[in-house]
């Protein structure tokens, strides 16, 4: 693989990557500010929020080769 087929990949995962944090940024906020209208599913929805955020937290930090 080429070194100009490298930067592109990298760039796609970063951008995937902040994507991915503003998703589960939003979601996590909304999430906790209708906890009435979720109920007792605020914690599910809490936790996947939480995960979709760390992934794209991850994709970012992470060192592509």
């Amino acid at each position: 693989m080429s070194e100009e087929d490298g930067f592109g990949v990298t760039a796609a995962e970063k951008f995937f990557g902040l994507l991915l944090v503003i998703l589960g940024a939003l979601a996590l906020y909304f999430t906790l500010t209708s906890t009435q209208a979720l109920s007792i599913y605020t914690g599910f929805f809490g936790f996947l929020s939480f995960v979709i955020l760390s992934v794209g937290l991850f994709l970012i930090i992470a060192k592509a080769e």
